[in-house]
């Protein structure tokens, strides 16, 4: 549907101009809106170097101040200022609404609400993306999460799983939400991997640096498999979230005191990282909590054996592909035990890893993602003026 959107506006909201997981989602949707004939104007709270990608893409950006949701602010002392912090953004939201004015409002993740709010109060069609599953937090933090979809005309889940979660809680939704894969781009080229492993065997993490991503136990499997005689080393390529850089120095600690100092690489964020993990063996996402997964999608992708916990999201986007391992999640052990099995497969494993590169480049095509996004942003803006369903 090339000209579905005749030009219209589309208000694109994102959390912050990183560009991990759920920012390269918002990439694929702005293409996906300027495909079909619509103009994304994408606002985010501040300048990152997501900004040149959506302008890349067709988009345009508008800087807006925009409260987020963290775990933190659903406290007494943290709702105070989450208030505060909202009015200031309900007022800028509002003037910026009234210069572009969209015919609909696409908000990607449930972390910034207030832009939900405004749709209502405005009567737009919104859309809200959910890259989050918090089955593990207490139920009323999952439901104060989740209150603010009911002012959603349409919700897209990034998995079954995500979907599921949200859905135990918040039965009423279960109408108005649809589950699209996300759409992951693959390398420029699939470079296989090295044929032997000779020492050391070289792992990779790309991700956020933070307790649920599970850095941590990654380190302390490391040391586990040097420990059994197997020398491997790892490249942390990533950071921390603003206020979380005491993670990164308790890793660097833990890295320090297990005697890993010349095994650890922290690379920081990098924007290209499919060098990063062509250069790689074995990727591994130890997450403790994650919804889908991109990353261990993306070494899939890249014909690279991936280890990864046995958290809901994970399994169900690996299930299938036979170069993927699982570890008990929150366990170090269980995850040395994994790295140890695929280096002992290692020529059976590479070669899987090849052949399921080119299954994962079908089931998570960006276009399949694209297609089915402005199918869905197209049909709910002909629903008419902004009620739920």
């Amino acid at each position: 549907m090339p000209n579905a959107g005749h030009g219209r506006t589309v208000l694109v909201a994102n959390p912050g101009a990183d560009q991990y997981g759920s920012d390269r989602m918002l990439l694929e949707a702005v293409s996906a809106l300027v495909g079909s004939g619509w103009r994304p104007v994408v606002t985010m709270p501040g300048p990152g170097p997501l900004v040149d990608l959506v302008l890349e893409r067709g988009g345009r950006v508008e800087l807006c101040p925009t409260p987020v949701l963290r775990r933190t602010d659903l406290s007494p002392r943290g709702l105070v200022r989450l208030a505060g912090a909202s009015a200031r953004g309900l007022v800028a939201g509002n003037r910026l609404i009234n210069r572009v004015r969209p015919v609909a409002i696409y908000v990607n993740t449930v972390t910034i609400p207030g832009w939900l709010v405004l749709a209502r109060l405005r009567r737009i069609p919104a859309m809200c993306h959910v890259h989050e599953a918090e089955d593990a937090a207490p139920a009323p933090q999952r439901i104060a999460l989740g209150l603010p979809l009911f002012l959603a005309r349409q919700i897209v889940a990034n998995s079954q799983y995500s979907r599921r979660v949200l859905l135990a809680d918040l039965g009423r939704l279960a109408r108005r939400t649809v589950v699209i894969l996300n759409g992951v781009e693959g390398p420029p080229q699939v470079l296989p991997a090295r044929p032997e492993l000779a020492a050391p065997v070289r792992l990779v993490y790309v991700g956020r640096l933070s307790v649920r991503k599970g850095v941590d136990l990654l380190v302390d499997a490391l040391a586990r498999v040097n420990e059994r005689g197997i020398a491997a080393e790892l490249e942390i390529v990533g950071a921390v979230f603003p206020g979380y850089e005491w993670y990164e120095e308790q890793l660097r600690e833990q890295v320090a005191s297990a005697g890993l100092t010349d095994l650890v690489r922290f690379a920081g964020f990098q924007t290209d990282t499919w060098s990063r993990v062509a250069a790689a063996d074995i990727a591994c996402v130890p997450s403790r909590i994650e919804p889908f997964g991109n990353t261990a999608v993306e070494a899939v992708l890249s014909a690279r054996p991936v280890v990864v916990s046995s958290v809901p999201g994970l399994v169900e986007a690996t299930s299938g592909f036979g170069s993927a391992r699982t570890f008990a999640h929150d366990d170090a052990l269980a995850l040395a035990d994994a790295l140890e099995e695929t280096i002992g497969a290692w020529v059976q494993v590479r070669e899987q890893a090849l052949e399921d590169a080119a299954s994962a480049a079908v089931r998570y095509a960006p276009a399949a993602f694209r297609s089915q996004l402005a199918v869905a942003i197209g049909a709910m803006v002909d629903r008419g003026d902004g009620r739920t369903v």
